[in-house]
């Protein structure tokens, strides 16, 4: 059996948004972001989907915005674990 292509976690997509809005695709290489992602998902529980129209639709504004937070909080802290190790 294999899952359907459009099947994905809804939280991919809030963590790619975060990075652009912090502007972290324009300083940072692809090595860096591919593991900042990574360090993220791994903190927030997988929402998975097939249409984003679903979420659109039936999420409220709530729990859309408690999503944001818990990536925000996420990425926060894998940035913090990844730049401990960055030469100075």
């Amino acid at each position: 059996m294999k899952l359907d292509d459009d099947i994905h976690n809804f939280y991919e997509q809030l963590v790619l948004e975060r990075i652009d809005k912090l502007g972290l695709n324009k300083t940072k290489p692809s090595d860096y972001l591919a593991d900042l992602c990574c360090l993220a998902l791994n903190q927030v529980p997988p929402r998975y989907i097939r249409y984003e129209v679903d979420m659109a639709f039936y999420l409220p504004q709530s729990e859309r915005q408690q999503m944001e937070m818990n990536v925000a909080n996420a990425i926060e802290k894998a940035i913090a674990f990844l730049d401990q190790d960055e030469p100075r």
